[in-house]
């Protein structure tokens, strides 16, 4: 996690993470950073995480996969995800469905996935990838941004902040 170039959801994270956090995150990441300029892998246990449930999740919402199922599939594979996958498929579900509910409107998945990168004074460069675009209606382009960690929590705050970050935004 380079400061002169980091992802926006760890910098939400270590931003709003609590002073504790916020030294652990960032020393882990120095160890990885140590280990890879070493030419050392890190342990291996299964991989990232996040990105494959944040793939079944453009899956879904692309209508190519079913999501609970494909869930129940990653758990079986991996019992590391038996605990906070269902909490983060359950929580998805429920504000996808919730939404398009109260819209009762048609959208499209937009293929392109929206990247961008913005300089932030005395901060460095802020990315913003891997997002997911829908277009509701006639009311334009929703961009969806991943933020999975469980601690901290994003606060409505921190919401906003990566929001106004989105391109297109202010």
């Amino acid at each position: 996690m380079s400061l002169e170039l980091i992802g926006l959801g760890k910098l939400l994270r270590v931003m709003y993470a609590d002073r504790a956090d916020q030294v652990r995150l960032l020393r882990e990441d120095i160890r990885n950073t140590i280990r890879r300029e070493s030419g050392l892998r890190r342990n291996q246990k299964g991989g990232d995480f996040y990105v494959p449930l944040w793939a079944d999740v453009k899956g879904h919402v692309r209508g190519e996969l079913e999501l609970r199922e494909r869930a129940g599939e990653r758990i079986d594979a991996h019992g590391g995800r038996r605990r906070l996958y269902p909490l983060l498929v359950e929580g998805f579900l429920s504000w996808w469905e919730e939404r398009r509910r109260l819209r009762n409107e048609p959208f499209l998945v937009i293929e392109e996935s929206i990247r961008a990168r913005f300089e932030s004074t005395g901060l460095g460069v802020v990315k913003v990838e891997n997002t997911l675009s829908i277009s509701v209606g006639d009311d334009g382009r929703r961009i969806i941004y991943p933020y999975f960690p469980e601690r901290p929590p994003l606060s409505e705050e921190a919401a906003r902040l990566g929001c106004g970050s989105c391109p297109g935004r202010s």
